[in-house]
C-alpha cells in the first residue's frame, strides 16, 4: 500500500456510534467487551442474582517462596545461607562455595550469623572461624556479638561466654557491651551462677568496669535466681569501683534481703539508703511489702509498714491492697480489715481482689456472717462479685451447716450471668449426698443440665472429692447408681470409683463395677480402667487375669500405668515367672519417661552378669542400698536371670549366701530365692531340651517319654528332663546334640 493511501477494507469494520445510535444498536457492556445485542433489564438480574460471600482466599496473594526474614537478607548472605541450608555441615562443598566469593567482610559475617532460622552451632563456629583466616581479614564487635547471640539461642551458654577469650586472644579488647550482652542472655535465661562468673571474668582478667546500670542488672539478676550472697559480693565490688548508688540499687537489694528474711540486714540498708541518698519511697516500700508477702512472712511485713509510716510515706492503693491480701490469705483477717477500713477513708479505688481476699480471710475463720456482710457493702459500692467470691461464701455456708443460704446464693450467681464452676456446685452436692433425701441432689443436677453445663464433668468432679474423706465409699455408690439410671454416667466416674475401691482394698466391689463396663453396651473401659483394675487382680491373686488386661492394652496400643507395671513384675516373681517379669521391666522402661529405679538396676544387674563376677553384683546391690532403694523382688530375680542365663547356678548362690550373711536377706526369704533359682534353671533347661529336639529332628523318639493329655503332648519339666536322660543313656542320638542335653541336665543335677 502506497504512502498516504486508505485501507478501505479495514474501515468497513471501523465503528460509527452515530450511525449505531440512530439504526437502535446501542452497545451493552458485559464485564470486559462490547456487544450490541438488545439490553438486559438490570430489575431483573438484581432480582435474581443473590449476594455471594466474601472470598479473602481468592483476594490475598500467595506467599512468597522466600522467607520473610530472607527477603531483608543481602543477595550475598543468601548465597552462603543457601550453601549451608543444601550441605547442612561443614565440608568441602561448603567451601567451595565461599571461596567463589572474593571477600567477606565483618559486616557479612555478622549479617549471616544473624539469620533466622539458627545456623547449627557446629557450622556458625566454623564459618566465623574461616571467616577469621582470611588475609588481613579482622572481625568487627559486630559479628562477636551475632555469634554469642547465635550461641545462646542454640543454647550453648558457655561456648558463648568464651567469646571474651576469644576476642582478647585476637586483639580485640572486650568492651563493656560484650559483658552487657552476654548478662542480659543470661538473666532471661535465669543462669545466675554464670552471670557472677562472667562479671568476675571481666572486671578482673579483662579491667571492664560497668556502669551503675549494668550493675543493677546484675544485681537484679542475682536476686531474682536467689543468690542474694553474690549479690552482696557485687554490691561490694559496686562501691570498690567508686559508682554512686541509685534509689533502684538499695530497692534490688532490699527486695532480696526481704524474700532470705533477713530483716535486720534490712533495716540497716534502708538506714544506709536514708543517709547516703535518699528515704526509699512508696514504690519501694511497697516492692519490699510483696516480697515479704510472696514469702508469708507476715510479720516482716508489718514491721515494714511500720517503717514506712515513721519516714512519713503515705502508701498508696497498691501497697494497702498488698498488706489487706497478704494478712487475709496468712490468717490475720482482723488485722487485714483494719486496713481495709484505712483505705476506705483515704478515698482510694478498692480492688475487687481485696474484696475476695478478706471474704476468703473471714471464711476460713468460720466468720461467713461476716463474709456475706462484705459481700452487701461491695455490692453497694457498686461492685458484681466474682465467681471465686461467691464459690468462697457457698463453702463456708455448707461447712457451717446452711446449705438453704448456699443455695439461695447461688441462685443469685445464675442470675447475675456467671456460669458456675465446679467448685460452687461441690460443697452442696456433698452436703446433699451426705443427707438421706436425696431429692434436693437431683434437683440441683437438673438445674446444671438445664443451665447446658458439661453435667458430667461437674460429676466426676463431685465424685473425686467426695469419695477422699473416709466412710463415703458406699453412699457414694448409691448415689452412682441413682445417676446411672437418670443416664449421668460416663468411664471417668467408674475410674474414679474403682481407683478409690481399690486404695482402701475393697476389691470385690471394685471388681464388680469392672465387670459391669464389660458387659455394658454404653461404656468401654480404657487405659486407666484396665490399669486400675490390674492392681485388684494382683491384690486377689488372679495373675493370668492380670495378664490378660495387659495384653487387651497391647493389644488398643495403651501403655499401662507405672503402678500397674510394678505390680505385675511383683507378682509374677512370686509365682516363680522370671522371664516374663524381666520382659515386663524392659517393656515399662521402653514405654514411660521416668521409670522405677528398682528397674533400671534390675537391667544393669543382668548385664553385669555377662562378666560373671558375683562381686560385682554384690557391689551393685550395696549400691542400691545407698540410695535408700529397697532390695524388691524383681533385683533377686534379676540375678537368678543373669546367672542363669550367662553364667552357672552357683554364681547366683554366691550372691544370695552374701545379702544372707550380711543381713540383707532374711533366712525365710533366702530358701525362697534358692527354690526359684531351681525352679528357674529347670525351666530354662527345659526349654533348652525342647529347642535342641525340634532343631536336630528327634521330637517324635521322645514323646513317648512325655505327658500326654488328651492326645496333646504336655511339656512337662520331670517329665522332659527324665526322657532327655533316657535318650542320652541309650545314645540314640547326634554327639552336638547329647552335648547339648548333657549340659543342661548336668548344671541342674548339680
Amino acid at each position: 500500500m502506497r504512502k498516504g493511501q486508505t485501507d478501505l477494507s479495514a474501515s468497513k469494520h471501523l465503528r460509527h456510534p452515530d450511525r449505531d445510535r440512530e439504526l437502535g444498536h446501542t452497545p451493552s457492556a458485559y464485564r470486559d467487551y462490547f456487544s450490541n445485542v438488545a439490553l438486559i433489564n438490570p430489575t431483573e438480574s438484581s432480582a435474581t442474582s443473590t449476594p455471594q460471600p466474601l472470598q479473602y482466599q481468592e483476594i490475598t496473594p500467595p506467599s512468597p517462596s522466600v522467607p520473610a526474614i530472607d527477603r531483608r537478607l543481602s543477595p550475598l548472605a543468601r548465597y552462603v545461607l543457601d550453601s549451608f541450608r543444601r550441605h547442612r555441615r561443614w565440608c568441602p562443598e561448603v567451601l567451595s562455595d565461599l571461596r567463589k566469593l572474593r571477600r567477606f567482610p565483618p559486616d557479612l559475617v555478622a549479617e549471616v550469623l544473624r539469620s533466622r532460622p539458627l545456623i547449627d552451632p557446629s557450622l556458625s563456629t566454623q564459618f566465623f572461624h574461616w571467616a577469621g583466616k582470611q588475609k588481613g581479614f579482622r572481625h568487627s564487635f559486630a559479628s562477636y556479638n551475632a555469634l554469642a547471640y547465635a550461641l545462646n539461642a542454640a543454647a550453648r551458654p558457655a561456648a558463648a561466654d568464651q567469646l571474651p577469650d576469644l576476642m582478647h586472644a585476637q586483639g580485640k579488647q572486650p568492651s563493656e557491651k560484650q559483658l552487657e550482652i552476654l548478662i542480659r542472655m543470661h538473666a532471661d535465661a535465669g543462669r545466675g551462677l554464670r552471670i557472677f562468673r562472667i562479671f568476675r571474668k571481666m572486671r578482673g582478667k579483662f579491667g571492664v568496669k560497668p556502669r551503675i546500670h549494668l550493675y543493677n542488672r546484675i544485681l537484679d539478676a542475682l536476686v531474682a535466681t536467689g543468690h542474694l550472697d553474690l549479690a552482696l559480693s557485687v554490691y561490694d565490688d559496686l562501691k570498690v569501683d567508686g559508682c554512686q548508688e541509685e534509689a533502684i540499687t538499695f530497692t534490688i537489694l532490699a527486695k532480696g534481703l526481704c524474700r532470705a528474711g533477713r530483716m535486720d540486714d534490712l533495716f540497716q540498708l534502708l538506714e544506709r539508703m536514708r543517709t547516703e541518698l535518699c528515704k526509699p519511697d512508696v514504690f519501694a516500700y511497697t516492692a519490699m511489702l510483696k516480697a515479704l508477702v510472696s514469702e508469708r512472712n507476715m510479720d516482716g511485713c508489718l514491721r515494714v509498714w511500720e517503717e514506712m509510716v515513721k519516714d512519713g510515706v503515705k502508701a498508696d492503693a497498691m501497697a494497702y491492697s498488698t498488706m489487706v491480701s497478704g494478712l487475709s490469705k496468712a490468717g490475720r483477717v482482723e488485722k487485714g480489715y483494719e486496713l481495709f477500713l484505712e483505705i476506705k477513708r483515704e478515698g482510694y479505688v478498692i480492688d475487687r481482689a481485696v474484696y475476695g481476699s478478706l471474704v476468703e480471710g473471714f471464711v476460713a475463720e468460720g466468720r461467713v456472717g461476716d463474709g456475706c456482710k462484705l459481700l452487701n457493702e461491695m455490692i453497694n459500692d457498686g461492685y458484681c462479685g466474682d465467681l471465686c467470691i461467691y464459690n468462697s461464701l457457698i463453702r463456708g455456708l455448707c461447712l457451717v451447716g446452711r446449705v438453704d443460704k448456699a443455695h439461695k446464693l447461688f441462685q443469685v450467681l445464675i442470675q447475675e450471668g456467671i456460669i458456675p464452676s465446679s467448685e460452687t456446685v461441690i460443697p452442696m452436692l456433698s452436703v446433699y449426698a451426705d443427707s438421706t433425701d436425696k431429692g434436693n441432689f437431683f434437683q440441683l443436677v437438673d438445674q446444671l443440665a438445664a443451665l447446658k453445663l458439661s453435667i458430667l464433668n461437674h460429676i466426676a468432679d463431685f465424685f473425686s472429692s467426695f469419695v477422699t474423706n473416709a466412710d463415703r465409699e458406699m453412699k457414694a455408690l448409691e448415689v452412682f447408681e441413682e445417676l446411672k439410671a437418670r443416664g449421668h454416667c460416663s468411664i471417668v466416674i467408674y475410674n474414679i470409683l474403682i481407683e478409690r475401691l481399690q486404695s482402701i482394698k475393697d476389691v470385690k466391689h471394685a471388681l464388680a463395677l469392672f465387670d459391669e463396663i464389660r458387659h455394658s453396651e454404653v461404656f468401654q473401659p480404657d487405659s486407666n480402667t484396665y490399669s486400675l483394675i490390674i492392681s485388684c487382680f494382683i491384690e486377689e491373686g488372679h495373675i493370668r487375669e492380670a495378664c490378660s488386661c495387659y495384653n487387651l492394652m497391647k493389644e488398643n496400643s495403651w501403655t499401662p500405668s507405672i503402678e500397674a507395671y510394678c505390680l505385675l513384675v511383683k507378682g509374677l516373681c512370686k509365682i516363680g515367672e522370671i522371664n516374663t517379669a524381666i520382659t515386663f521391666v524392659k517393656d515399662c522402661l521402653g514405654n514411660v519417661t521416668n521409670g522405677p529405679m528398682e528397674f533400671k538396676y534390675s537391667l544393669t544387674i543382668i548385664n553385669t552378669c555377662r562378666m560373671k563376677s558375683p562381686e560385682k553384683v554384690i557391689k551393685i546391690l550395696h549400691e542400691i542400698i545407698d540410695q535408700n532403694c529397697q532390695l524388691e523382688d524383681i533385683i533377686y530375680c534379676s540375678v537368678i536371670y543373669g546367672f542363669c542365663k550367662y553364667a552357672s547356678l552357683e554364681e547366683a548362690r554366691k550372691v544370695l549366701t552374701a545379702m544372707r550373711d550380711r543381713k540383707f536377706l532374711k533366712e525365710a526369704d533366702f530358701i525362697v530365692y534358692e527354690e526359684l533359682l531351681k525352679e528357674h534353671l529347670k525351666k530354662a533347661t527345659t526349654a533348652l531340651v525342647i529347642s535342641s529336639w525340634k532343631f536336630f529332628g528327634h521330637e517324635s523318639k521322645i514323646k513317648s517319654q512325655v505327658t500326654r493329655r488328651n492326645g496333646e503332648v504336655i511339656w512337662d519339666s520331670k517329665c522332659v528332663l527324665d526322657g532327655a536322660r533316657t535318650l542320652k543313656k541309650n545314645g540314640q542320638s547326634h554327639r552336638t546334640f547329647l552335648n547339648c542335653l548333657g549340659l543342661g541336665i548336668l548344671e541342674l543335677d548339680s
